[in-house]
């Protein structure tokens, strides 16, 4: 398995930007496909993104489609996930996972992070 540590979650105004990093640990962290989900207060964790192990694909949730953005650095470990636009529903503790397959349900995923929290206060 591989440890993930997420960063680079705040407290933005809607409109605003935030760029999530997930930092992996282990030398197998290009094999592995990532993915985005978050989890807001008294709601089911919701996908919302992932990619490829080689960045070939990217997927994302509807709700994120045209404002966020995946992308990974195999050399650095890490797993980006760009966030424009910012609006009040997607306040959430963001966390990244890492699995065999980029798919958009959780069980796909083995690994995960503790999570970062992003606030986008209405």
């Amino acid at each position: 398995q591989v440890q993930l540590v997420e960063s680079g979650g705040g407290l933005v105004q809607a409109g605003d930007s935030l760029r999530l990093s997930c930092a992996a640990s282990g030398r197998t962290f290009s094999s592995y496909a990532m993915g985005w989900f978050r989890q807001a207060p008294g709601k089911e964790r919701e996908f919302v993104g992932a990619i490829t192990s080689n960045s070939a694909v990217t997927y994302y949730a509807d709700s994120v489609k045209g404002r966020f953005t995946i992308s990974r650095d195999n050399a650095k470990n890490t797993v980006y996930l760009q966030m424009n636009s910012l609006k009040p529903e997607d306040t959430a503790v963001y966390l990244c996972a890492a699995g065999l397959r980029a798919r958009s349900t959780a069980d796909a995923y083995a690994s995960w992070g503790q999570g970062t929290q992003v606030t986008v206060p209405s």
